[in-house]
């Protein structure tokens, strides 16, 4: 029996700044926000589980769900700071890694710098074996090759290693035959597969991925087995979820194992809770802005539904292009992500131009104004200088801001080379770091065909709500919705999330000799797989599936995704493919080719379990809650339109109740963030308690 209140549930989330939790007993939500440990993240949590129990007065046993989303694999592969990994590979594809595309991602860049591998040439170690692509033996496995690569692997140290054999893919079987071999003869290495981290077509996504997946494995298992053991220590002993990048929830032990599928399991938490407020609200075209204390992310949601993708890149070398990164093929939400959040560090570079981030002052020393030893200035540092942030109410009063250290540091970096005033030295830096996220939307719209104005912005994370009015100006959006516990937007967005698990196998057919059954048993082999994950985290709850496969004509290089019927195939269904291939390619180029055969290189069916899809909880109002609140105090913010401060009311965010107004300028306070009302808005809270801001002149739609 599930241990605990199955009706309450917990959501943590773990970011370069501030550790989010969010506690929902189903009536109510609390939220926190403490600072992250980087040290020891399981350290940051806990003190984060027992304020939240504290702030509740619940005891540790009643909690009957806990959901943790993390960037600990992420920050391991950009600082390269994982475990010491080998690679066994066929005899002749050792380099195939660091071959990658054999192209160049900067076409005029003579000094170009390229990704390193996860693991180096002499920790790529090759075995005699070989399959072709039908997955048929051409060389049965050497043993002997196998046992020599251990003992190359006991000299240098490692400490997981990760088996990618040719064609692998096609049949798994020396691999599972490596993997038995090396578990009896050194128990203690992790060991990933790519026959099971990533069975796809394509030799270097799939290394890349693999190496990837062992890289961080050791680290990812030690943390997430030493914060369960704290855990349950502490009382709890309901499910621990984990959120994945695809945005559906995994039990711990295969977050364990595939520890890859949580690059991106923060900001997924986001993109739920901003496609259910798309749903809730009403909107058919949206924007997600997702800012933290250390990056910002953007994501396109039409229809309620965000973006999604298999592909993904990881540590890239140069910021927004593409190619530059490792490369991950992971269910993923598409996003944007740059180094842009309150710990960004400004600076002035040799052409005397402001520049911000990517790299962040963090939880530890943090920016100048948290008074813990930082001194490079920030973009909080000038939130605080241009009168956005209230200083004593920051963060609940947990971090106290010292606003002169903030000057001080602002005037240093910033200032004195430009000759600014220390107001204009922090607006410098607020301009630009909005307008880099203005241009990543934009470059990000526009990769994907569509546009950024005239959607609805979802602003949410600690730093979000201060800069959305302005972001919202250069984007040419006039509608933004600051969410009841916008602070901890990812946060709440893990408790919307459904147990849900992706597979995916490559197996070629054409649709001209279509074989029905060897395709209805490769989706039922799929089936099995994904429904043995689910049902782990949902014994009961009925199951939804969507089956797709990625198909080109025959001799194209790339394929594109075609959702395929829920049902078993029968004889003749090739051209019923054929026409729904042939709606999809038409959709996307605007033609079809006639007279050429298509293929089916890989199949990928997704199934996740029901949720409740009722409105999402919103904290409760203070019992003072009015219509038309009475600010609780004016203080001078900068205002962009005019380069000038300006007197803004001050009002409490739990004042505000459902159908509350409040007009510009103006600054909403809560514990957790600040919602600026800029002069060009007005502020007014709806039925869910979201903060919904509306140009006074509209110059876009907002919404369809």
């Amino acid at each position: 029996m599930t241990a605990g209140d199955t009706t309450v549930r917990l959501a943590v989330d773990i970011g370069g700044t501030f550790t989010d939790l969010a506690l929902d007993d189903g009536a109510a939500r609390t939220t926190a926000k403490v600072l992250t440990t980087p040290d020891a993240p399981e350290q940051g949590v806990m003190a984060g589980v027992r304020q939240i129990l504290a702030a509740t007065g619940m005891a540790p046993g009643r909690i009957g769900l806990l959901v943790h989303g993390t960037t600990l694999a992420t920050n391991a592969l950009i600082e390269r700071k994982g475990a010491r990994t080998a690679l066994i590979v066929t005899e002749g594809f050792r380099d195939s890694v660091e071959m990658a595309y054999e192209n160049r991602f900067e076409q005029y860049d003579v000094d170009m710098d390229k990704p390193a591998p996860l693991v180096p040439r002499y920790l790529r170690l090759p075995v005699a074996e070989r399959m072709n692509a039908r997955g048929e033996v051409l060389r049965p496995l050497d043993e002997a090759t196998v046992a020599a690569a251990v003992e190359a692997m006991d000299r240098h140290g490692v400490e997981s290693v990760a088996i990618g054999l040719i064609h692998a893919y096609a049949n798994p079987a020396h691999e599972r035959r490596i993997a038995e071999l090396i578990a009896a003869a050194r128990p203690a290495l992790s060991i990933s597969l790519s026959s099971e981290v990533c069975p796809e077509i394509r030799e270097y996504e799939r290394l890349s991925t693999t190496c990837a997946n062992a890289y961080v494995q050791p680290v990812m298992a030690r943390y997430l087995r030493e914060l369960d053991r704290e855990l349950r220590q502490l009382g709890l002993a309901c499910p621990f979820f984990l959120m994945n990048s695809g945005g559906g929830l995994t039990m711990l032990e295969t977050a364990a194992r595939f520890p890859i599928r949580l690059v991106e399991s923060g900001p997924a938490g986001g993109a739920i809770l901003a496609s259910r407020i798309a749903r809730d609200v009403g909107l058919d075209r949206v924007m997600s802005f997702d800012m933290g204390g250390t990056t910002a992310k953007l994501c396109l949601i039409d229809d309620a539904t965000p973006l999604a993708s298999r592909s993904f890149e990881v540590a890239r070398v140069y910021r927004f292009l593409k190619g530059s990164g490792l490369p991950l093929r992971i269910p993923v939400v598409e996003m944007v992500e740059i180094g842009a959040g309150g710990g960004s560090i400004a600076r002035v570079d040799a052409l005397k131009r402001i520049t911000v981030g990517p790299d962040s002052a963090g939880a530890d020393p943090g920016p100048a104004c948290y008074d813990r030893g930082g001194t490079a200035a920030t973009v909080t540092d000038a939130d605080v200088v241009l009168g956005r942030i209230v200083p004593e109410g920051f963060a609940g009063g947990a971090v106290a801001l010292d606003a002169a250290k903030a000057g001080v540091a602002l005037a240093e970096s910033v200032g004195e080379t430009l000759n600014l005033a220390e107001s204009l030295a922090a607006f410098g830096v607020s301009e630009m770091v909005e307008e880099n996220m203005a241009n990543a939307a934009r470059v990000h719209a526009v990769e994907w065909g569509k546009e950024a104005a005239g959607r609805a912005l979802i602003a949410f994370g600690g730093a979000a709500p201060l800069h959305a009015a302005r972001l919202a100006d250069k984007l040419g959006i006039d509608r933004i919705v600051v969410p009841a516990g916008a602070g901890v937007g990812s946060a709440i967005g893990f408790l919307l999330a459904p147990v849900a698990y992706e597979v995916v196998r490559s197996r070629y057919l054409t649709l001209a000799a279509f074989d029905p059954d060897a395709a209805n048993a490769v989706i039922a082999e799929m089936r099995a797989e994904a429904h043995g994950v689910v049902r782990q985290g949902a014994p009961e709850a009925p199951l939804s599936e969507s089956l797709a496969a990625d198909m080109r004509y025959v001799g194209q290089g790339h394929e594109i995704a075609v959702a395929l019927p829920d049902r078993p195939f029968e004889a003749g269904d090739g051209a019923a493919l054929e026409d729904s291939f042939a709606q999809a390619y038409a959709a996307l180029y605007g033609r079809i080719i006639p007279g050429l055969d298509v293929e089916i290189l890989t199949w990928t069916l997704s199934v996740q379990a029901a949720v409740d899809g009722g409105d999402a909880p919103a904290p409760p109002a203070a019992d003072r809650a009015v219509a038309a609140p009475v600010p609780i105090d004016t203080r001078p913010v900068f205002e962009p339109g005019r380069t000038d401060y300006v007197d803004a009311r001050v009002y409490r965010r739990a004042d505000l109740g459902p159908g509350g107004t409040v007009a510009g300028p103006a600054l909403i306070v809560e514990d957790q963030t600040t919602t600026v009302v800029s002069s060009a808005f007005d502020a007014a809270v709806d039925r869910l308690g979201h903060i919904v801001l509306t140009r006074r002149t509209a110059t876009g739609t907002g919404a369809d």
